[in-house]
C-alpha cells in the first residue's frame, strides 16, 4: 500500500508542514465559493433586477434567505464535522450549490428565487468558512492568524478572479446562458482539489499543530479549550458575536449594493471595475491583518477595522465622481477581509480548538441575523427612499455600534489556573 506524500508530516525534501496542504486546499475552496457565491451575489442583484424584471427589495430579501439557510446549515455542518472526515460534505455542499446556479437563471417567480437561494445557502456553508476556518484553526495554534489569514485570503481572491469574469460574462451574453458554465466551475473547482488537499486534523495522522513533534506512541493527545455550554455561558462570546452581527449587517449590506450602487452613479463597466477593486483591498487588507493580528491585540485590531468600515460606509453614502467612489472602496476593502478573518481568530483565542467547530457555528448563525438582514435592509430602504444615500449611512451607524458593543466583551483570553 503507497502513502500519498500529502499524508506525510512533510513533503519529501521540502520540510513543508502537511498543514500547509490544508491551507492550500482551503484557499482554493474559499476561491471558489465565494467567486461564484459571496461577491457573485451583487452581480447576480443586478442582472436579476435588470434581466429579470425583480425589484431590488425582492431580491435583497433573497439575499436575506441565502445567509439564514447558511447560518442555520452551519450547525448540522459542525455536528459532522465533529467526528467525521469532512471531504464528503464539502463534495455535496458544492453540487448543492451548483445546482442552485444552475437554477438561478431560469427562475420566473419570487417563489422559486427565494428556493433556488435556500439550496445555494446551505451548499455554500458546507463548503466554505465552517469547514475552512474549523480545519486551519485545528492545524495551526501559533501561526493560526497567518494560516488563517492565507487560507481565508481565497475569499478575496475569488472576488478579484472569478467575479468581474462572471461580471462580465453575464453582461455579454446573460444569467441563463452563463449559469450552467458557472455550476461546472463550482463543481470542477471545489471536489477534486478538497478531495486530494484536504485532512480533518494533525491528530488523524499522527501530528501535533504547527508542525511539533509527534508525541510518544500511545500517548493521548486531545484538542483544548472549552466546551460549546461553556463558551456560551461567557459575556465574551455574547458581545462578540452581538459585534460581528452588527459589523456584518453594515459590511455584507455594503457589500451586496455596492455593485448597484456605483452602476447607479456611474455605470455596469465601471462598478464591475470596483468590485474587483474592493476584491483586491480586500486581499491586501487579510495578508497584513494576518501578520499584524500575530503581534497585537487582537480585539483591538477590531475595534480599530469596524471604526474604519463606518468611515468608508459614510463616504460611500455621500460619493459620486469616480474616483471618490474608487478610493472609498479601497478603503472599504481594507476592513472587509479582516473582520470576516478576525472573528474565528478572536473565538480560537478565547475558547481554543476543543469544541471549535460548534462554537463558530452557533456564533455564526446568531450572527446570521445580521448578515441577512444587511442586503435586506439597505435594499427595502433604498427603495423607499429612491436612493442608497440614506441606507449607507445607517449602515455606517451599525458598525460604529458594533465597536461600543465588542468594546465590552472582557479579556480574550483566560488567565492560566494558580
Amino acid at each position: 500500500m503507497t502513502t500519498d506524500v500529502r499524508d506525510a508530516p512533510a513533503a519529501p525534501g521540502t520540510g513543508v508542514f502537511r498543514g500547509w496542504w490544508v491551507v492550500t486546499g482551503v484557499f482554493v475552496m474559499l476561491l471558489v465559493t465565494a467567486g461564484l457565491g459571496f461577491y457573485g451575489l451583487p452581480v447576480y442583484l443586478r442582472s436579476l433586477t435588470v434581466e429579470q424584471g425583480f425589484s431590488v427589495g425582492a431580491v435583497s430579501i433573497a439575499t436575506a434567505v441565502f445567509f439564514g439557510v447558511s447560518g442555520l446549515s452551519g450547525l448540522p455542518v459542525a455536528a459532522f464535522m465533529a467526528d467525521r472526515d469532512p471531504r464528503p460534505m464539502i463534495a455535496v455542499g458544492a453540487t448543492a450549490s451548483a445546482v442552485s446556479l444552475l437554477l438561478l437563471g431560469r427562475v420566473q417567480e419570487v417563489w422559486q428565487l427565494y428556493a433556488v437561494y435556500a439550496l445555494f445557502g446551505a451548499g455554500f456553508a458546507a463548503s466554505s468558512l465552517v469547514p475552512g476556518t474549523t480545519l486551519v484553526a485545528r492545524w495551526f495554534a501559533r501561526r493560526r492568524s497567518i494560516a488563517l489569514s492565507v487560507a481565508s485570503t481565497g475569499l478575496s481572491a475569488g472576488g478579484v478572479v472569478v467575479t468581474p469574469l462572471v461580471a462580465t460574462l453575464i453582461d455579454r451574453h446573460g444569467l441563463s446562458t452563463v449559469t450552467p458554465y458557472l455550476a461546472a466551475a463550482l463543481v470542477v473547482g471545489v471536489v477534486p482539489v478538497t478531495a486530494l488537499l484536504l485532512r480533518p486534523s494533525p491528530q488523524a495522522l499522527g501530528l501535533l499543530p504547527d508542525g511539533d513533534p509527534a508525541p510518544p506512541a500511545g500517548s493521548p493527545v486531545a484538542y483544548g479549550g472549552a466546551l460549546v455550554a461553556e463558551a456560551l455561558r461567557t459575556r465574551y462570546f455574547a458581545c462578540l458575536t452581538a459585534g460581528h452581527l452588527l459589523a456584518m449587517l453594515a459590511q455584507v449590506g455594503g457589500i451586496a449594493h455596492l455593485f448597484n450602487l456605483v452602476a447607479d452613479r456611474t455605470d455596469a463597466r465601471f462598478a464591475a471595475t470596483v468590485g474587483a477593486v474592493l476584491a483586491v483591498s480586500s486581499l491586501v487588507g487579510r495578508l497584513a491583518g494576518g501578520w499584524v493580528a500575530g503581534r497585537t491585540s487582537m480585539r483591538g485590531l477590531a475595534l480599530t477595522l469596524m471604526v474604519g468600515q463606518a468611515a468608508a460606509l459614510l463616504l460611500l453614502a455621500v460619493s459620486d465622481s469616480r474616483t471618490g467612489l474608487l478610493l472609498t472602496t479601497i478603503g472599504f476593502g481594507l476592513t472587509v477581509g479582516n473582520l470576516l478573518m478576525l472573528h474565528p481568530l478572536l473565538l480560537a483565542e478565547r475558547f481554543g480548538v476543543r469544541d471549535y467547530a460548534r462554537i463558530y457555528s452557533r456564533s455564526a448563525l446568531l450572527a446570521t441575523a445580521g448578515i441577512a438582514s444587511g442586503p435586506a435592509f439597505i435594499g427595502v430602504l433604498r427603495d423607499a427612499v429612491d436612493g442608497y444615500g440614506i441606507a449607507f449611512a445607517v449602515a455606517a451607524g451599525a458598525s460604529v455600534l458594533a465597536a461600543v458593543v465588542l468594546s465590552f466583551s472582557g479579556p480574550t483570553r483566560v488567565p492560566d489556573p494558580v
